[in-house]
């Protein structure tokens, strides 16, 4: 480390002997790679990327210590083919990663290596790596050397921008690059995750269906920077708006599997000291009004009425306000409700009564536990007298013979309960894992 520092600090900088030094570092530095560096030369031992002027280079008081421990140091045998320890590919490496904080471009000279390096030299590249970063920092060389990274070096890279977003606000250069990168070359979602904290409340909010599609793991790491935020930001998103935009999501237009949606629901209910009853009571009055309703809003009313029982009365008030919006018109929707009624039964024997005598019978004829129950509750004389005779009559409390004048049911609603039974018949499977 004495003589690195010296040959860094002192005789770096002598345009005189500077090419030689880089030159002899580059050779160190490809001696680990698996690559022959004598086939990627050209014919003198050089690397056309060192073969900039000197005038680039950036001089310093000192360099950052790429050191290792000298009792773990391990020289190879000259000529053996067998892989270098991380230490010995600690000590070939040291000198170029300290050339690095002076003369910026040659940081991308490290990325070819690593791409096809043995796992060994990749550990030893990874474990030094943070501190070359963070000497570096987003130097207008750097940004253009991760903006096109070789192929196999996905993992540097990620470490390398992790690096850089690490306890600091990013620059928007840095942000236009990662975003960049995501868009054009790395489909990696944790280059989004990453940014997420210095973005604007829309900006997270378009990109948020791409969080939704990780793999769960990574959702679940997301979701805490994105409720939290930075601390120059706060909050990007309020629990109640992030629940609704998982809502929002089109699993059919976006291209995004409905069970990522379902996961995602389900990571938010975990956390019940974050997704509170009074939370979900503002998700659910919101999503109730949107048209259409969302695709898993009565998947989303059951859980709630799981997690939190005590939203009963207020569940019930939901599923009252569905039979305004004519709810079995949604044929996936509407096994959600029926199953939901039977759930909640006897709270929500109210809400049955409200349905038109087509949608009753369609109800009762899906769920047929609730017949006995309903028919029981819509007996007592004070229920009874409020109710239409053409319901008493589907419940089997009244026959056709003794209601006068009963008016056939509208044209419109069996339609609609004929077409809601072929579309639940092909599409059994699916409403079934809506539903559950």
């Amino acid at each position: 480390m004495k003589a690195i520092r010296l040959v860094a600090n002192k005789l770096y900088p002598l345009t005189s002997i500077s090419q030689q030094i880089e030159l002899f570092a580059n050779e160190m530095l490809m001696s680990v790679s698996a690559v022959d560096h004598k086939e990627d030369s050209n014919g003198d031992g050089s690397d056309p990327a060192l073969q900039k002027d000197s005038a680039s280079e950036k001089p310093s008081e000192e360099v950052p210590s790429f050191s290792i421990s000298p009792h773990n140091l391990q020289s190879s045998t000259s000529g053996s083919k067998s892989p270098f320890s991380i230490a010995e590919g600690q000590r070939r490496m040291s000198l170029y990663f300290a050339l690095c904080t002076k003369k910026h471009s040659l940081f991308g000279q490290i990325f070819v290596v690593y791409s096809g390096a043995s796992e060994a030299v990749q550990q030893a590249i990874h474990q030094q790596i943070h501190m070359l970063v963070r000497t570096i920092g987003s130097s207008s060389e750097l940004l253009s050397i991760i903006s096109d990274p070789p192929s196999g070096s996905e993992k540097l890279l990620i470490q390398v921008l992790q690096t850089l977003t690490e306890g600091i606000v990013p620059s928007s250069q840095l942000i236009t690059t990662i975003r960049k990168l995501y868009e054009t070359k790395v489909k990696d979602v944790e280059l989004l995750i990453m940014i997420l904290p210095f973005l604007s409340k829309d900006e997270v909010l378009l990109l948020f269906p791409h969080v939704v599609n990780a793999p769960l793991d990574k959702f679940q790491g997301a979701l805490p920077r994105i409720l939290q935020g930075s601390a120059h930001s706060g909050p990007l998103l309020t629990p109640a708006e992030a629940l609704i935009a998982i809502h929002r999501i089109d699993p059919e237009r976006e291209g995004i599997p409905l069970k990522k949606v379902t996961d995602a629901c389900n990571a938010c209910f975990e956390q019940r000291e974050i997704f509170t009853q009074q939370v979900l009571a503002k998700v659910l009055n919101q999503l109730v009004e949107q048209i259409p309703l969302p695709l898993l809003f009565m998947r989303t009313v059951i859980q709630a009425i799981g997690a939190f029982p005590s939203l009963v009365d207020f569940i019930m008030e939901i599923l009252s306000r569905l039979v305004s919006k004519q709810i079995w018109k949604y044929p996936k929707l509407w096994v959600g409700f029926v199953k939901c009624a039977l759930l909640t039964r006897p709270q929500s024997f109210g809400v049955l009564l409200q349905l038109p005598p087509a949608q009753l019978e369609n109800a009762l004829g899906r769920t047929p536990g609730l017949r006995a129950p309903l028919v029981a509750h819509a007996s007592q004389a004070h229920i009874k007298s409020s109710l239409p005779r053409s319901v008493l009559t589907v419940l089997g409390i009244e026959s056709d013979a003794q209601v006068s004048g009963r008016a056939p049911p509208n044209q419109s609603q069996t339609g609609d309960i004929g077409n809601s039974d072929k579309e639940a018949g092909a599409e059994k499977s699916r409403e079934s894992s809506i539903a559950s």
